[in-house]
């Protein structure tokens, strides 16, 4: 008879990161089917808006799923300015990129889709990017057309490849797919480099080169992004919240109406966890101890439990036992 093993059922599929769960595959399914619900068929639609917040580590990815969101962003800008210390200005390599984004998806059950800038250089550079970040577990990533080095798509002065070979890098980016579930994405600074009507004319060409989803960067106001939920309708459609930024700040029920399914907020997590961890260091050194402000910081167990600190302890009891051994 088999032997039973040593360990409640479910216990192992618990421990994210290290036990099963879901595959690769099976976060990429989710992505495509909250896309297809995010998506406006003609203007004024419904739709059922994805709010995605961006992650810098594996600490936010897990804090975006504890919040009960569907899936989360690598975010590039967050990379370098968290990881390295560094401005969004194309600094950060492609395979830093691919090692950062494999230890994001291994901490979340949740998809995670990566900022990958242009690729890395053009469509062979962009080909070896989506093996690498296929490789490393992600659900879709992120493809865009500036030349490098690239720089944040609400900074300025902005220079573009052209129209065709952003075409060709998606299209071969596309083939380079060993599950065709991945979800590429495209996006577009042109807006920035050359109005609204190039950008909507870069979207509509980049749909056809086979994108999955498309991101109009920077939209100035209402009426722009208006335009582009109209011009583009039927493609899944990403908008950029960036507070302080280009793109006028609205809620996420008042883009789905404009015709944006996926409203991203790359960076909010980040520049709020930046402004408390400022906070909490000014009250240490002014007043040299931190009993006072308990209160604003994460307890003991809800850190531990936020990494199922009490679920590897049970299960490290449960391996140290042989299998088929008395529970």
């Amino acid at each position: 008879m088999p032997h039973t093993p040593p360990w409640e059922p479910g216990l192992l599929s618990s421990l994210t990161g290290v036990g099963p769960g879901p595959t690769a595959r099976d976060k990429r399914v989710a992505l495509r089917a909250a896309l297809a619900a995010a998506t406006a068929s003609r203007p004024g639609a419904a739709i059922e808006p994805l709010a995605l917040p961006g992650a810098t580590d594996a600490l936010g990815a897990r804090l975006v799923e504890e919040a009960g969101f569907a899936a989360v962003y690598a975010t590039g800008a967050g990379l370098a300015n968290a990881g390295f210390g560094l401005p969004d200005i194309g600094l950060i390599s492609q395979a830093e990129v691919a090692d950062h984004a494999g230890r994001l998806a291994e901490a979340t059950r949740i998809p995670l889709i990566c900022d990958a800038d242009t690729g890395y250089g053009g469509p062979l550079s962009a080909m070896r990017t989506v093996r690498l970040l296929e490789r490393a577990g992600v659900a879709g990533l992120q493809l865009e057309d500036q030349e490098m080095p690239k720089r944040c798509g609400h900074f300025d002065s902005h220079t573009l490849i052209p129209s065709g070979h952003m075409q060709t890098k998606i299209a071969a980016a596309c083939e380079a797919r060993t599950d065709d579930r991945l979800v590429i994405i495209a996006r577009t600074d042109a807006r920035s480099a050359y109005g609204i009507d190039e950008a909507i004319a870069r979207g509509r060409a980049y749909a056809e080169a086979g994108a999955d989803a498309l991101f109009v960067e920077a939209p100035r106001t209402v009426d722009e992004l208006a335009l582009v939920g109209r011009e583009l309708a039927g493609v899944p459609l990403i908008v950029n919240v960036v507070e302080g930024g280009k793109t006028p700040q609205l809620d996420v029920a008042e883009y789905a109406g404009l015709g944006f399914g996926v409203v991203l907020f790359a960076n909010y997590l980040m520049r709020s966890m930046h402004l408390a961890g400022r906070e909490a260091l000014d009250h240490l050194r002014e007043r040299g101890e931190t009993a006072s402000r308990a209160g604003r910081m994460a307890t003991w167990a809800q850190r531990q439990d936020l990494f199922n600190l009490p679920g590897f302890s049970a299960a490290e009891t449960a391996l140290d036992r042989e299998l088929g051994s008395a529970k």
